[in-house]
């Protein structure tokens, strides 16, 4: 790709439409604009390895410290749990100071975390650097997917999705490094090692991202600042665009300051159905991916062996199904829609749990294994990444933090429940009765699919001219 100005015609802009507009008229993004794009992705890598850094070592770490049952479970589901409030604050956040600076913010926090637990002599401590892990997470999950959408012109929209093939990319490598420390013989400290490698991703984001990222133009011209979010898309695309003069006598509108009250716009027309398909998405997608994560090592142990070696290569074989699958769901979401591809991912995962529930511990153990393969493969290429691409780009610029917020805390709730609820139905009924039940999740996400038309990549609006009602005074809380 080139770095040429995609357009030597001169483009006014007077307002956040305007600059929609002009990125939207690409077709494919120039290679500074494309480098710019996947380091702001990046961040979502980092978001995975650090979720994921605990995981490989855990046995380890639970011996060496002498944890009980349930301080395992609250340092498993920490992350998930205090993204229930950063999810949204981070949305509030990039809506009043912009989407780079949260971004760089969080990669600190990611950082004194991973530090913190990787230095961790006792669970309080561990617990205190998982919580910080988590508060990062969440912040930069809700504003890196926006800011992506910003960034991307409708006719790419579909690429979104590509977070989803990051987010299994980041934990097979963290099983692989964690492979190459169990070969340097580094015994029951593996885990700190794992956890500390997050810090060493961290700060080289933290630099990267530091130096090149570039500023929302779209949230810029929305806070009124036209002549910054020209020069960022004279920076970041190349075009020849410059902020518009206002004329003779007229002054320009001040940007209303966006707070956390004005998050009710989020339940209200026209919003009110793009925001219960993406929370819907979002909470059952993570409920049934975080249950079933519970029987893939069963799987994994069983197949590879009860070496630690063979299950992380087991682990890691599962994980190569949900990269092809989440890399494959920009395809989907572009050749289908996110909605229609959600629908069909549902509809698979749907009669995976149950054949999976019917069939548990009955099926050879090398075809049974292909059942979790379908199910990670369907779930990511399907509902994994749909419920927050949905989000990112159903919203206007000044209120798409705190959709991405809101929909990411709502989602957090899924996730916290498969990790709690599902191991407490399989101690009452057993894996096999559990699996099927579940099946429920992914049922109702289907039929939600089916009664939701919305779908932002099957529709030609330009999301800043659409009028909303924002309440009037104290927005600023």
């Amino acid at each position: 790709m080139s770095d040429a100005p995609v357009n030597t015609a001169m483009t006014r802009i007077r307002d956040a439409a305007d600059a929609a507009d002009v990125i939207d008229t690409l077709k494919s993004l120039p290679r500074r604009a494309n480098w710019i794009w996947f380091l702001a992705l990046a961040g979502l890598f980092l978001d995975a390895y650090s979720n994921a850094a605990l995981g490989a070592g855990l046995s380890p770490m639970v011996k060496q410290l002498g944890l009980s049952p349930g301080q395992v479970g609250l340092l498993t589901a920490m992350a998930p749990a205090v993204a229930i409030v950063s999810n949204p604050f981070g949305g509030w956040l990039a809506a009043r100071i912009g989407r780079v600076k949260p971004l760089l913010m969080t990669k600190v926090v990611f950082g004194l975390g991973a530090l913190l637990t990787a230095t961790g002599s006792d669970f309080q401590t561990v617990f205190a650097g998982r919580a910080l892990v988590g508060i990062a997470y969440g912040i930069d999950f809700a504003v890196a997917m926006a800011l992506l959408a910003e960034y991307t012109p409708a006719s790419l929209k579909g690429r979104l999705n590509f977070w989803q093939g990051v987010w299994y990319t980041a934990t097979t490598t963290n099983l692989l490094l964690t492979l190459v420390f169990y070969r340097f013989d580094v015994g029951a400290d593996i885990w700190r090692w794992s956890v500390g490698s997050s810090a060493a991703f961290a700060l080289a984001l933290l630099i990267l991202q530091l130096t090149f990222l570039v500023e929302s133009p779209t949230w810029l011209a929305a806070k009124g600042r036209l002549r910054e979010s020209a020069a960022a898309l004279r920076h970041m695309y190349g075009f020849a665009v410059q902020e518009d003069s206002p004329q003779a006598g007229s002054t320009a509108p001040q940007a209303r300051q966006v707070g956390m009250r004005d998050a009710g716009v989020l339940f209200r027309k026209p919003y009110l159905p793009r925001t219960v398909l993406s929370t819907v998405i979002s909470l059952t997608q993570a409920m049934q991916y975080f249950a079933v994560g519970w029987y893939l090592p069963v799987i994994s142990l069983e197949l590879f062996g009860r070496e630690f070696e063979k299950a992380t290569i087991g682990s890691m074989a599962f994980n190569a199904v949900g990269i092809v699958g989440g890399c494959l769901s920009a395809y989907a979401g572009r050749r289908l829609g996110l909605r229609v591809s959600s629908m069909t991912g549902y509809a698979v995962v749907f009669a995976v749990l149950l054949v999976m529930g019917a069939t548990f511990k009955e099926l050879p153990i090398a075809l049974a294994a292909v059942l979790p393969a379908l199910f990670i493969f369907f779930h990511s290429a399907g509902p994994g990444p749909n419920g927050k691409s949905i989000a990112a780009l159903s919203y206007r610029s000044d209120v798409r933090t705190l959709g991405t917020g809101v929909t990411g805390m709502l989602g957090s709730f899924g996730s916290v429940a498969g990790l709690y609820l599902f191991p407490q139905l399989q101690a009452g009924i057993g894996v096999g009765a559990s699996l099927m039940v579940l099946s429920v999740v992914p049922l109702a996400g289907l039929i939600t699919c089916l009664l939701i038309k919305w779908d932002p990549t099957r529709v030609q609006v330009n999301l800043e001219e659409e009028a909303i009602a924002l309440p009037t005074g104290g927005g600023s809380r």
